[in-house]
Parts: C-alpha cells; sequence; structure tokens
C-alpha cells in the first residue's frame, strides 16, 4: 500500500523520531511511505543513511499537489492539511484515514484503540478517522520492533563498544537522557558517592544542559561523558551499552525496554500533571521493586523525598522479565498494516 504520514515535529525530537521509525520500518515490510514534515532537518543525524521506500516531502503552505495514497496517518492528532484532505474526500476510494495517538499503559487506550471518529465537518466532512493506539496489552497497537533488532541486538559487541570509552570490565555505565529533573542533583551526587566507578553518558541537548547547570564535573566517583547527537541506531547501541538508562518521553522508553537492562523514564512534564496518572499506569505494568518505583516517583517529582540507592541486581530482574512481555506484545507496524488493510476493505 501507499502511506501518508504526517508529522508536525513540536519540541524535543520526540515525534519526529516516532514518525521516523514507523515509516522506516513499513518500508521494510514493503510499504510505499511519503512522510510529510513541517521540519525534517533533525533526520540529517537522527536517520543520516535514509531508508529505502521512504520519500520526505516539505509540509508547507502551499502543500505540495500530490495525489493520496492508500492510507493517511496523522500523527498524535496534527490534523492533515485541509487541501490534503479535500483530495482525500474527492476520491472515489478516499484512502484509511488513522490517527496514531500516544503511548500509554492507562485503561482508556484499550478502550480506545481502534474506534471510529466520522468527520462531520470542514474538507472531509463524511470520512471516518479511526484511533491506532501503541500500548502495552494485546488489547492495543501494541510496541514498535524492526524485523531485525533482535539480530542486531544479539550481534552487538559490548565490551568493545565501552572500550571506545575508557570504561573497564565491571565499571558501572548509565545513560542520562532526560528533561530538566529536580532530582539531578541527587542523582549526581549519588554516583560520585558510590563504591564502584560510574561513567555517566550524557547525551547532548536538554540533559547535557541540565548537567552543565547543576555544575556537574568528575569527582569522587563519577566520571563524565559528552554524547553528540547520536543516530537512532546509535543510540540503541548506547541502551545496550549500559547497566542502567534514564530515558524520557515515549520512543526511547520503548528503545529502553527493549534494551533489557534497567531503566529509569522520565514522563514528558504536564502543567496539569497527567503525567502523574501515566507514570502510575506504566509502574502498574512493569511492576518494579519497592524501591525502584520510589526511584521513579521521586525522578518525576510525584513524590518528594530522597532518591533510594541504585540496586542493579534487583531492577535488573525487571528489566528481564518486561523485556519478555514487550517481545509477545502486538508488533505496531504489523498491526498498522493490518489494521489499514481491513479499513481499506471497508
Amino acid at each position: 500500500m501507499r502511506w501518508d504520514l504526517f508529522c508536525r515535529v513540536i519540541d524535543n525530537h520526540g515525534d519526529a523520531g516516532v514518525c521516523w521509525r514507523v515509516a522506516a520500518e513499513l518500508a521494510a515490510r514493503g510499504e510505499t511511505v511519503r512522510l510529510w514534515m513541517d521540519d525534517s532537518s533533525m533526520l540529517a543525524w537522527m536517520a543520516p543513511q535514509r531508508a529505502p521506500g521512504v520519500e520526505v516531502l516539505p509540509w508547507r503552505d502551499p502543500l505540495p499537489h500530490e495525489e493520496p495514497g492508500d492510507v493517511a496517518v496523522e500523527a498524535f492528532g496534527c490534523d492533515p492539511p485541509p487541501a490534503f484532505v479535500a483530495r482525500m474526500a474527492a476520491g472515489a476510494r478516499p484512502p484509511a484515514w488513522i490517527n496514531l495517538e500516544y503511548l500509554s499503559a492507562e485503561g482508556y487506550v484499550e478502550r480506545s484503540h481502534g474506534l471510529p471518529s466520522p468527520v462531520m465537518s470542514g474538507p472531509g466532512a463524511g470520512l471516518t478517522k479511526h484511533f491506532f493506539y501503541p500500548g502495552f496489552s494485546t488489547r492495543t497497537g501494541g510496541l514498535l520492533r524492526e524485523r531485525d533488532l533482535a539480530a542486531r541486538r544479539a550481534g552487538f559487541d559490548r565490551a568493545a563498544w565501552r572500550r571506545r570509552f575508557g570504561i573497564a570490565p565491571g565499571e558501572r555505565v548509565v545513560s542520562l537522557f532526560c528533561y530538566e529533573p529536580a532530582a539531578l542533583p541527587q542523582l549526581l551526587a549519588q554516583l560520585a558517592a558510590g563504591e564502584a566507578s560510574a561513567h555517566l553518558l550524557v547525551t547532548s541537548g536538554r540533559a547535557a544542559a541540565a548537567v552543565r547547570a547543576a555544575g556537574a564535573r568528575d569527582t569522587g566517583n563519577l566520571r563524565l561523558h559528552w554524547l553528540p547527537l547520536l543516530a537512532q541506531r546509535a543510540y540503541d547501541e548506547l541502551l545496550w551499552s549500559c547497566d542502567l538508562n534514564f530515558v524520557r518521553g515515549e520512543d526511547s522508553v520503548v528503545r529502553g525496554l527493549l534494551a533489557g537492562v534497567p531503566l529509569l523514564w522520565q514522563v514528558y512534564p504536564q502543567d496539569d500533571l497527567a503525567h502523574h496518572a501515566k507514570l502510575e499506569a506504566f509502574l502498574a505494568w512493569l511492576q518494579p521493586p519497592a524501591d525502584q518505583r520510589d526511584f521513579f516517583l521521586a525522578w518525576n517529582g510525584v513524590a518528594a523525598g530522597p532518591l533510594p540507592p541504585i540496586d542493579l541486581a534487583a531492577w535488573n530482574d525487571t528489566a528481564v522479565r518486561a523485556l519478555a512481555e514487550v517481545d509477545a506484545l502486538p508488533e505496531l507496524a504489523t498491526e498498522l498494516v493490518r489494521f489499514a488493510a481491513a479499513r481499506a476493505t471497508i
């Protein structure tokens, strides 16, 4: 099928990251994808090799005149351009119209996944879009896992990757991809005071700015490594190489779970505190030990109090179990193709 995937880049590149992974994996499965983006500049470092079968087009006004394909996907309710929607409605056989939604473990995801949403007004009046939710159960669209992911992960040389950073066997390696958590100074102090040497691999952007703002430096047992912007596959390798990963947003939490090592997730903070419920639902699915749960809550500012000690041995059991559960979930690209094909026959 021919797909039109619309992506409006809001902030932090997470929406672009999700859309690129989806587009690339659809293409890897034989689909033809046009990825419409209002800003594609980050793909220069995020996906420098691009992907056969994915054409990146500018989402601008006026929109280039292209006839709609078989499937139109709006990522995160971004509303495709009215001119394109009008072309969808004018066709003898309108494309399947899918709203690819945000990831959550909350109960509304299962209830809302697959529901139709008739369009009552505007250029798309008379059409129907359908909600498609990623999620953590078999009653959702599942999570994206590339067909070659398991083989890449199994063939990865973790020891060689660590040697590039001068990390000796047995030393603790932690990656940091975060916003500006209030508990960051506590984390830095805890790593510096630890019994073993801790190498903190700090991602470029907001995480690096937050660490510098905290006045961090090599001290005690803490060693800082400043990372450049990483392509998506290089970020996967970073996660596979670490003993603990601090991740943020939606794309990186999925990649963190797929790494099979302990993680701490900082949910995107919202003014109305809706991220608190999102975190609680995720923890109900993850079922971490009490100390790791307390760390999650403190790291996200949901609960006051000091960060608990990091117990990698206990937390690793949770990570291994979570990886097995994720691998048993529906695969998102497969489910999208199946879902779209079913809508196209209606």
